[in-house]
């Protein structure tokens, strides 16, 4: 068995990130500083308001900043992962890869 002291690494999983929809959103704006809402949206092929939804969610945690502006006089939105966005995404591979490698 395993020392009693250690905790399986799925503890270190983040709720809010590891579902699949927010989880790919979260992967496709770690790559970017940031990304129209279009491009995220058709990147992880999800409609508008299913995005919308989800953003919502990863913003309230802190994870996610929505910038509104215009593109001439088109409305736009940008979104970027904000600093605890990226480190909770780290981490959350992190104990990810180590379930996958049976630590």
């Amino acid at each position: 068995m395993s020392d009693a002291g250690a905790t399986h690494p799925r503890h270190r999983l983040n709720e809010t990130i590891h579902a699949p929809v927010r989880f790919s959103i979260v992967a496709a704006l770690y790559a970017a500083d940031q990304a129209e809402f279009g491009f995220i949206r058709d990147t992880v092929q999800i409609s508008d308001s299913v995005l919308s939804r989800q953003i919502g969610v990863l913003e309230a945690a802190g994870y996610v900043q929505v910038r509104k502006g215009h593109v001439g006089k088109r409305p736009r939105t940008w979104l970027s992962l904000t600093a605890d966005g990226r480190q909770v995404f780290t981490d959350h591979l992190a104990a990810l890869r180590a379930i996958a490698d049976g630590v």
